[in-house]
């Protein structure tokens, strides 16, 4: 940090400019390029999706190749160049990015934009990852299932825009910081992976029914089953100074929800379908990424359409034993979707089956897995705190050594 303080006095000691990003590159969108054209050798692609579960930082080689002839008539990024993927079904993952160092050119896909500009390539794809640019970018998102961010958009975010040497020292100060980060996190995540293992075989001993279990559905043992709706959008009333919690599919994954990222207000509950629900309900996410993975509400609150919201009758079944048996069965659920995606629908949920033993046996199996779980899973003991911890220091030094005392005009 003090060799960089001294660049910074030494070539930018009034402050550092901030431009937009059209002010020092420029952006061309993907083409048309799917997944079906991928060829096992070729000309070599990115395709946008990608970029979510295969690039880092940047990259010098790539996944997936194209026939060279369908190349040459494809938009292509330069060395150098960074690729955005600018659509994503999550909201944190919209706009990440990886810097193209290859040795040639590489086919982009829709989806997707490159951007040429006249900086350090490895600097802009770890700005894109810091909280300065996620903020912007945040005001720009839309749609609601599928969530983008326009080019013309992207053109107005505002980078600090050091010197040269000054980018390439922080460059090299986060290369450094990531490789340990990496391989901290590879021992923590190993130690972490054999706990789960050894969590999940506990699990699968506990909900294996003996022979005379009563086998019921998931319908059969809810009072109510139920899904939600997504308030108009364009509805400023439905959203501003909301107070009921409104939540989202991409919030479900095997958790308890005590509160929602969007609130909503109450002409939107009387005005669209999207109706309260009491607490303790099993919430199984139908649509999209998250289809098939469950959550518990310790709150009342509002679900999107997306949302299949099982109210279980406390006679019959207890709903932490419910959870944890759909969430065992997570895999087998996800089966009976449909589409690229595992779509499911409130029909195929409620007719998914279940055990059900006397309630004072599921509430027993319930209490042991609710502590087994807390011991792998809580971020707030244990390893996953650990590994969150160190995720947060990297983010806290990333932001540091991108965050500039801005030059006056």
């Amino acid at each position: 940090m003090s060799h960089i303080g001294d660049l910074i006095r030494q070539h930018c000691p009034d402050g550092v400019p901030y431009k937009t990003l059209d002010e020092v590159g420029s952006f061309t969108r993907g083409s048309g390029l799917q997944k079906k054209d991928f060829t096992e050798t070729g000309f070599p692609c990115i395709h946008y999706g990608q970029i979510y579960t295969h690039y880092g930082i940047s990259a010098t080689q790539t996944k997936s190749f194209i026939d060279p002839a369908q190349a040459a008539r494809l938009h292509r990024a330069q060395p150098g160049d960074l690729i955005i993927a600018t659509t994503s079904e999550n909201d944190e993952d919209v706009c990440k990015a990886v810097a193209w160092l290859g040795d040639g050119e590489v086919a982009v896909s829709n989806d997707a934009c490159f951007y040429h500009h006249e900086l350090d390539a490895k600097y802009v794809s770890y700005w894109i990852q810091s909280t300065d640019f996620q903020r912007q970018k945040d005001q720009w998102i839309t749609g609601t299932k599928v969530r983008r961010v326009s080019v013309r958009n992207l053109e107005r975010a505002l980078i600090p825009v050091p010197p040269l040497p000054v980018q390439e020292e922080i460059v090299k100060i986060l290369d450094t910081f990531t490789d340990l980060e990496s391989e901290l996190e590879s021992e923590l995540e190993s130690e972490l992976e054999s706990r789960r293992l050894q969590y999940k075989l506990y699990q699968e001993k506990l909900l294996t029914p003996s022979s005379d279990t009563h086998w019921s559905t998931l319908g059969e043992i809810s009072t109510r089953v139920s899904s939600g709706a997504t308030p108009l959008r364009s509805r400023p009333d439905y959203y501003e100074d909301g107070t009921i919690p409104w939540l989202r599919t991409q919030e479900v994954d095997f958790n308890e929800i005590t509160d929602t990222a969007i609130k909503i207000t109450p002409r939107a509950t009387r005005e669209s379908s999207a109706k309260l629900i009491p607490e303790h309900c099993v919430i199984v996410a139908m649509y999209g990424a998250t289809a098939a993975k469950v959550a518990t509400n310790l709150i009342p609150l509002t679900t999107n359409q997306a949302c299949c919201n099982l109210q279980i009758d406390p006679s019959v079944a207890s709903y932490r034993y419910v959870f944890h048996w759909v969430k065992n069965q997570y895999q087998r659920l996800r089966g009976l979707g449909e589409g690229s995606q595992s779509n499911l629908n409130a029909k195929k949920v409620k007719s998914f089956p279940i055990p059900v033993p006397s309630l004072r046996e599921q509430e027993r199996i319930a209490a042991d897995l609710d502590t087994f779980d807390a011991l792998v899973n809580d971020l707030s003991s244990g390893l996953p705190a650990e590994l969150n911890a160190r995720r947060q220091q990297y983010e806290y030094y990333r932001d540091k050594l991108l965050t500039f005392k801005e030059l006056k005009s």
